[in-house]
């Protein structure tokens, strides 16, 4: 192999552990808090849970940064094909479709499976919380609802 090659397939590998870390740093879910939501004091409801259906949770942020990076990457591993006119013409082809398929994976990185989970509280009212599904729900369980001073609230058993 060519140190060209070898210098291709590690920028390959860089963009794409860039990408996943990216895509792993939100979450909505009922075990992971965020350092701003330490020592802070949430209002504790309890209540049963009515019913549950998996939804899909999707970054509402669109896709940029895996764009600018695969097309960056694209670019790169064109460049280095064919000569003249014809790397131009790769180089370009590369950045597109590095654009492409680098905004297809931030996306899907960027997608959970969530619950929107319907609970009855103790006190009467009915809520509705979309939350990951990284804690089983069902209906007839009977669940502690935490809202927190900014209004985020996520479900616990």
């Amino acid at each position: 192999m060519t140190m060209a090659g070898s210098g291709i397939k590690f920028i390959v590998c860089m963009v794409a552990a860039a990408m996943l870390t990216m895509a792993g740093c939100a979450s909505s879910s009922s075990n992971v808090y965020t350092y701003e939501q330490t020592l802070q004091a949430q209002i504790m409801n309890t209540g049963t849970v009515a019913s549950v259906k998996s939804v899909i949770i999707q970054a509402s942020n669109p896709p940029v940064a895996g764009g600018a990076i695969g097309g960056v990457t694209g670019g790169v591993i064109g460049s280095t094909v064919g000569r003249g006119h014809g790397r131009d013409v790769a180089t370009v082809v590369g950045a597109l479709a590095g654009a492409a398929i680098g905004a297809v994976i931030e996306k899907e990185a960027g997608t959970r499976n969530g619950l929107e989970i319907v609970v009855n509280l103790d006190s009467g009212r009915t809520i509705v919380v979309v939350q990951e599904a990284d804690v089983p729900m069902f209906p007839g369980d009977r669940v502690r609802v935490l809202t927190a001073p900014d209004g985020t609230t996520r479900i616990s058993k």
